[in-house]
């Protein structure tokens, strides 16, 4: 505690007056007491002559020496000082009161049982009514409780300006209290403009997976590793699909008796391209192992034709939901010999309705009823691989463009890839999507056309075969 009123100082009833009687109100000294004993850092105070006249809490914890002990001693000579020590220290001390502003220094206290401790003090001139000064006051801590605190803060500066990844302090509304500038621009708008928003305004897709993860951290506290979150963030050019790393540690304040939330601190890098490339990396290896396991299943078939279904039945695997096989009629056309239309006939197709294997079709020879610019036909003649999709429209007239085509009815996205085999054109293959699945893109076609070529062998094989 404070020991003003122990250190000879009178109030204004005097010296000689008796206390009053009876409860009365805390008066100015025990006001002081109470404020400098609930100080967080240790303070002593000296008049003009150098004498202690406050020692709080504090300033007892780190030293031992209690207020009654420390008060009214001159300097720190003898006590809290070393002799050899003492006059640089409290020369240091005393040149405060002459200097302007707060000095800062460092130098060794010692405790009552004998140690040492490093501490480094704030000092101050106290100035008296006649501005003159009357004392100053000394603030101390220990040296590494201070550097401890030192490093918190820098951290924390650096966190919000030079960090090389996004941080945000969300309150416990899930509203952004605090923005660094890497996740400003993450999220394509101004540190100041984001505060207080909902993050609803901030991120078009993936808000539900992110609030839903801070809401578990304010209850529960932060997970055990990084968790990945796709979200689409609004740009200029449109939405933005993003995959973000992200870390979370719940934030409680130091100052309450219990701890109360204060938010959540939000980290997270931008790992986008990176898990893009782990996703097409494992497709990679899916689909090669498809062909190569196909590439074995047909080698057992005494049937060409039936080696080409199960080609086409390998390369369904989350790749398409549904696959035709349409032939040249009349043979294969060799380049730049075609007389008239092309005519294409149904050979294979997967079943429209329930999942099963590729069948056998088209025995009666018939052509398909194909208008003129649809996708397979467009393939023949370019003899190249063609995409298709309808679009954004109603489901209605999707499935009305889907029979237009000869599709199944729920298809919506379409991929035709050229038969060839020889030198010559054999047919078409067509892959196609329903509208839970992305339209088809360059990789996919790749891929269909590297099927393409070995249903293309099998089925010149089977006409081989056939003739001999």
């Amino acid at each position: 505690m404070s020991a003003s009123r122990r250190s000879g100082t009178t109030d204004e009833l005097g010296p000689d007056e008796p206390e009053p009687v009876g409860p009365v109100g805390p008066d100015g000294s025990d006001l002081l007491a109470a404020l400098l004993d609930g100080m967080d850092a240790a303070l002593c105070a000296f008049d003009a002559d150098g004498v202690v006249t406050h020692w709080n809490r504090e300033a007892e914890r780190i030293l031992g020496w209690t207020a009654a002990e420390a008060v009214g001693r001159h300097g720190f000579a003898g006590w809290a000082v070393r002799e050899a020590d003492a006059e640089e220290v409290e020369g240091r001390l005393m040149a405060a009161m002459q200097a302007p502003g707060r000095q800062v220094h460092e130098f060794a206290l010692l405790t009552k049982d004998g140690g040492r401790v490093l501490v480094r003090t704030q000092s101050a001139a106290v100035r008296g009514p006649d501005g003159k000064p009357a004392g100053l006051y000394c603030a101390f801590s220990e040296v590494h409780a201070q550097i401890d605190l030192e490093r918190s803060i820098a951290l924390s500066e650096a966190l919000f300006e030079d960090a090389s990844w996004g941080v945000v302090l969300v309150d416990a509304d899930l509203r952004p209290a605090v923005v660094n500038a890497h996740a400003a621009r993450s999220l394509g708008i101004g540190r100041t403009s984001a505060l207080g928003r909902p993050l609803g305004e901030l991120l078009a897709q993936g808000v539900e997976e992110l609030e839903s993860a801070l809401t578990h951290v304010l209850a529960e506290g932060a997970p055990p590793a990084p968790a990945e979150i796709w979200v689409s963030v609004r740009t200029s050019d449109g939405d933005q699909r993003r995959c973000w790393r992200c870390g979370f540690v719940r934030l409680a304040s130091p100052l309450a008796e219990e701890p109360v939330p204060l938010g959540v601190g939000w980290l997270f890098q931008d790992v986008t391209e990176a898990k893009q490339g782990e996703q097409e990396a494992a497709l990679l290896r899916f689909r090669t192992n498809q062909l190569h396991r196909a590439a074995r299943a047909a080698g057992e078939c005494e049937d060409p034709r039936e080696a080409a279904t199960v080609h086409l039945d390998f390369a369904l695997a989350g790749f398409a939901d549904h696959a035709l096989i349409d032939r040249v009629a009349g043979g294969a056309l060799v380049d730049g010999e075609s007389e008239g239309p092309v005519r294409l006939v149904r050979v294979a197709a997967t079943p429209s309705g329930a999942p099963g294997p590729s069948l056998p079709a088209g025995q009666a020879g018939l052509p398909v009823r194909y208008g003129q610019g649809h996708p397979a036909l467009q393939c023949v003649e370019r003899a190249g691989s063609v995409r298709a999709s309808v679009g954004a429209v109603a489901a209605e007239q999707a499935r009305e463009w889907a029979l237009a085509r000869r599709w199944p009815g729920d298809s919506v996205h379409a991929l035709c890839a050229v038969l060839r085999s020889r030198g010559r054109t054999l047919g078409v293959v067509t892959f196609l999507r329903g509208g839970g699945r992305s339209q088809f893109e360059r990789a996919d076609a790749v891929y269909a056309e590297d099927v393409a070529v070995r249903i293309a062998a099998a089925l010149d094989l089977a006409g081989v075969v056939g003739r001999e």
